[in-house]
C-alpha cells in the first residue's frame, strides 16, 4: 500500500479503532481468542462467539477479539479457507484483521483462550503478572465432554480440517457462554 493510500485509510482506521475501544470499555466481560497467526482458528472463534452473543442479545455486554502469539500475518484478513468455512455457517469474518497479543491484553481481557498447548505456553510466558495468569486457559476446557483438548491448526491440511475446527469451536463456545452467563449473571 502506497503512502497516499495509507493516508486516506488513516481516518477510517482511527474511527474504527475508537469505536472498538468504546465497545470494549462498555462491555461487562472481555474475551480474547488466541492462536499462532490469528488467521485460522482464533478469528473463527471470534466470529462464532460473536454470533452466539448476538443471538442471546449479549453482544453489547461481552466484548470479543482475537489475536496471535506471532506477528506473521499482522494486518491480514483471515485465511480464505477459514472465511469460506465460516460463511457456510452464516458467519462473516472477512472484516477481521490479524494482530499480535500484547502484554496489556492480559489485564484488559477476562478470558484469554488459547487454541492449543503451544500457544497456551507462549501466553503464560508472556504474562508476567501471576494473578492474571488465571485468565489464560485452553478454549476446549469449556467442552470437557469432547475427547480433544486442543483445536488443531488446519493451515496445512485440507478443507475437512477447517470444518473440524469450526465444530470444536462451536462446541466450546457454548460451554464458554454458559460459564460467562453463570459467572456474570447475564
Amino acid at each position: 500500500m502506497g503512502f497516499i493510500s495509507r493516508l486516506l485509510r488513516a481516518p477510517f482506521d482511527f474511527r474504527r479503532r475508537q469505536r472498538l475501544d468504546e465497545a470494549k470499555a462498555k462491555a461487562m466481560v472481555r474475551v480474547l481468542f488466541v492462536c499462532m497467526g490469528n488467521i485460522c482458528r482464533s478469528p473463527v472463534a471470534e466470529g462464532v462467539f460473536r454470533r452466539m452473543l448476538e443471538g442471546m442479545r449479549l453482544a453489547e455486554r461481552v466484548y470479543v477479539d482475537s489475536a496471535g502469539t506471532h506477528s506473521y500475518h499482522a494486518g491480514a484478513p483471515p485465511d480464505p479457507r477459514s472465511q469460506a468455512t465460516a460463511m457456510r455457517r452464516d458467519i462473516d469474518i472477512r472484516g477481521l484483521r490479524a494482530r499480535k497479543v500484547t502484554v496489556a491484553d492480559f489485564a484488559e481481557f477476562d478470558y484469554v483462550l488459547a487454541m492449543d498447548r503451544d500457544n497456551l505456553q507462549h501466553l503464560q510466558v508472556l504474562c508476567q503478572t501471576p494473578e492474571l495468569r488465571g485468565r489464560i486457559r485452553l478454549l476446549l476446557d469449556y467442552a470437557p465432554h469432547l475427547p480433544e483438548r486442543e483445536v488443531p491448526d488446519p493451515y496445512y491440511g485440507g478443507p475437512n480440517g477447517f470444518e473440524r475446527v469450526m465444530d470444536l469451536i462451536e462446541e466450546a463456545s457454548e460451554g464458554l457462554l454458559t460459564d460467562i452467563r453463570q459467572r456474570y449473571r447475564l
